[in-house]
């Protein structure tokens, strides 16, 4: 199946390859209006039976990535690109919304004239305009100019007569200066490596300074006894702005530091430190309603089973033609614009990876949905505001909100919201119930499930809704009738998709996702990028050494995207909107992994608070000890005071310090000794040896008097 907005590519009768973009589709009559994206034609018709019978000869195939899809940030656009962009788009909006209309040259020579007329410009321009529309994806943002194109940001200039850069204020006087080529940068090389690359650890500008006079010098002087180099004229040099510009451009921090200050240095101190109503929609895709519901149940943590985390969120998205479920989200945070975007953003992924995340095998075409609507209905809120700017820029989805208060104008998806509630709530421990009697059990005590669980029931309700739910009510057309098809959202998605006008858009499943991500600021650190709490990393960051740089320069702050249904991975957006950089959650974070952002913040919060109370428990202990340290060392200064004398001089004190450490540790040796049958006590002999008996020999050594004491001990023996 081919849609709107699809690329095909085939090779022609004339063995050029043709690429092009499915601009509008009729299948119930058999044709649709195509766009050659590299050529100057304009929209031509085909048959799309044609086209059918190309893709099953396998001459003609769907183009994966297209070539014109950007990822833009809004709030990027300059406002001199904005004006361009929408200057365009106000050319022509009137046109462009005529479809299939604005295909026949005829009527598109009509239209284009009366907007000539009505903007005063030349037809061409209009035409250019439509061309790159058209070509691009039919989006708003297609009219963006190509400036970022400009300049060949990141490639090397070639080096030639004329002085590039900003020319000199004073340049007349001092010299224009010169270009830097590759012979200057070998000499620059050489003067890093021999002098800034050593552990004499020279700074960079005496370096530069080295480096003029090896390598910049006309002729010589003597000055006395001494010949001193004569540096060329100023005009003839490199500048030192341009030498620290090359030196950046070029710089290895692992190998200056480890030339510099030693590889020890460097792995101890400087290394990275990474242990919706039927009758508006014409057809399936025609309109999406997306809404919200509190869950009628509390469920327990992942984390913990005996903590209660209250009750889930519910967004889900429904085509309003076929009341098909196409989107589903499951979280803890209330109706938000975080929770509208990631329901959209899993109705246009995959639904076969989708429920497999969840452990539940389906085939393709019980849930064949990852495509985005012509049109999305919703509440005031979720959708209002320059959030959705993307959505409506990048994809060309037109957003309807319905006025406050007004639940009713989205009564089809309220009303599968009534109708899962009482499919499910009876089953489920933790549902909400009425308290009718005094003393009756908290319902909220009985929560058995997590919300990994309860997303696998609410799965299991979508998959039967969609593939086996009678509609009682819906308003079968008469070629359904005909055609005996039954009011079950799959039976009528699928006749809708063959008979009806083409509604749905393709469009790349990352770029998708990543314009309905939230951003957010991450930091990077030594430790890795971190981001609420977590820190990650990437193979870009690594390669580029950003963890030993935000060690040794300081940290700063990088825009990224995140899913907050899946934390194990963040994304770091290319500035060309065309990719992306995929960071891991590292390896010492794994007590986060498959967790969603809710369970993260409120695990992180719970162990803040859990700190916090063993801080303010600890305080008293704390103040105790302090009090018993001042306590000992009080005591110890009143004994030294009292048993200190001017007797022993302050240099004999410190000359017999290894001889008092001598005595000292036999004296230890004896009362730490182990003794055995202590009940012989009595009958051994014990040589008293107490500091009072020790004063009587003040002026002996501590070695002599220790001898003393031994020759007493065994003469007392002998008698």
């Amino acid at each position: 199946m081919f849609v709107v907005n699809n690329l095909i590519s085939y090779t022609s009768s004339e063995n050029e390859k043709v690429i092009e973009r499915v601009l509008w589709l009729n299948k119930a009559h058999n044709y649709g209006y195509f766009f050659n994206v590299y050529s100057t034609a304009l929209p031509y018709e085909k048959s799309i039976s044609e086209v059918d019978e190309g893709f099953n000869n396998g001459s003609i195939v769907l183009v994966e990535k297209d070539p014109f899809s950007r990822l833009i940030n809004e709030n990027n656009i300059s406002e001199k690109h904005l004006s361009l962009r929408d200057n365009a788009w106000e050319i022509i909006k009137d046109i462009v919304k005529l479809e299939p209309f604005v295909y026949h040259s005829e009527e598109r020579r009509k239209l284009i004239l009366k907007r000539c007329e009505a903007h005063n410009i030349h037809e061409s321009t209009v035409i250019r305009y439509l061309k790159k529309y058209w070509q691009r994806g039919k989006t708003k943002n297609a009219l963006l100019p190509d400036y970022y194109l400009c300049g060949g940001k990141g490639k090397e200039k070639k080096a030639s007569e004329v002085k590039r850069g900003r020319p000199r204020k004073h340049g007349q006087i001092t010299g224009e200066g010169i270009n830097i080529d590759e012979n200057i940068k070998r000499i620059f090389r050489s003067a890093i490596n021999k002098h800034y690359l050593s552990s004499a650890e020279k700074s960079l500008a005496l370096t530069y300074e080295l480096m003029l006079k090896e390598h910049f010098s006309l002729d010589s002087k003597v000055k006395g006894n001494v010949e001193i180099p004569v540096i060329k004229t100023y005009g003839e040099l490199p500048t030192l702005n341009q030498f620290r510009y090359w030196f950046e451009k070029q710089r290895d921090i692992k190998k200056e530091i480890s030339q510099r200050k030693g590889r020890k240095k460097y792995e101890q101190n400087h290394r990275a430190i990474i242990g919706e109503s039927t009758t508006e929609a014409l057809g399936p895709g025609a309109i999406y309603q997306i809404d919200a519901t509190v869950g009628d149940l509390y469920l327990l943590s992942r984390f913990n089973r005996e903590w209660i985390i209250g009750r889930p969120v519910i967004y889900s998205v429904m085509d309003v033609y076929s009341r098909m479920i196409v989107g589903l989200y499951i979280g803890l945070e209330g109706p938000s614009w975080a929770g509208a975007m990631m329901a959209l953003a899993n109705a246009a992924s995959d639904k076969v990876n989708f429920c497999r995340d969840f452990g539940i095998e389906i085939e393709k075409h019980e849930w064949p949905v990852e495509h985005l609507p012509e049109s999305i209905l919703a509440d005031r809120g979720e959708l209002e505001g320059s959030k959705v700017d993307p959505l409506i820029n990048n994809f060309g989805i037109r957003i309807l909100n319905t006025p406050s208060y007004r639940a009713d104008l989205k009564g089809i998806i309220e009303q599968h919201f009534r109708v899962t509630n009482s499919r499910t709530k009876a089953f489920l421990p933790g549902a909400v119930k009425p308290i009718k009697e005094r003393g009756d059990r908290d319902y909220r005590l009985e929560a058995q499930l997590d919300i990994y669980q309860f997303t696998q029931v609410i799965i299991k309700c979508v998959l039967y809704h969609n593939n086996h739910h009678y509609l009682t009510n819906y308003q079968r057309e008469e070629m359904m009738v005909e055609d005996g098809i039954e009011s079950i959202p799959i039976r009528l998605w699928e006749w809708g998709i063959n008979n009806k006008s083409g509604k749905l858009r393709h469009a790349s499943e990352d770029i998708v996702k990543l314009n309905l991500m939230p951003t957010g600021k991450a930091t990077v650190t030594a430790k890795g990028i971190a981001f609420k709490g977590l820190l990650y990393g990437s193979k870009q960051s690594l390669k580029d050494r950003w963890f030993e740089q935000a060690r040794n320069r300081g940290t700063w702050k990088i825009d990224i995207s995140y899913d907050p249904r899946n934390m194990d991975y963040i994304y770091i957006r290319d500035e060309n909107g065309l990719s992306f950089d995929k960071c891991f959650l590292l390896e010492h974070q794994q007590r986060y992994r498959g967790k969603v952002v809710e369970e993260i913040d409120y695990l992180l919060e719970y162990e803040k608070v859990k700190e916090k109370q063993y801080k303010e428990k600890t305080i008293q202990e704390k103040v105790d000890l302090n009090t018993e340290i001042e306590e000992i060392v009080k005591q110890a200064k009143q004994e030294t005071s009292q048993e200190q004398t001017d007797v022993i001089s302050k240099r004999s004190r410190i000359g017999n310090i290894r001889q008092n450490r001598a005595v000292e540790k036999m004296i230890q040796r004896e009362e730490e000794a182990f003794e055995l049958d202590r009940s012989n006590i009595e009958n051994s002999k014990v040589v008293p040896f107490n500091l009072s008996e020790s004063k009587e020999f003040m002026g002996d050594t501590g070695f002599d008097l220790l001898l003393r004491k031994q020759k007493e001990a065994l003469n007392k023996i002998d008698e």
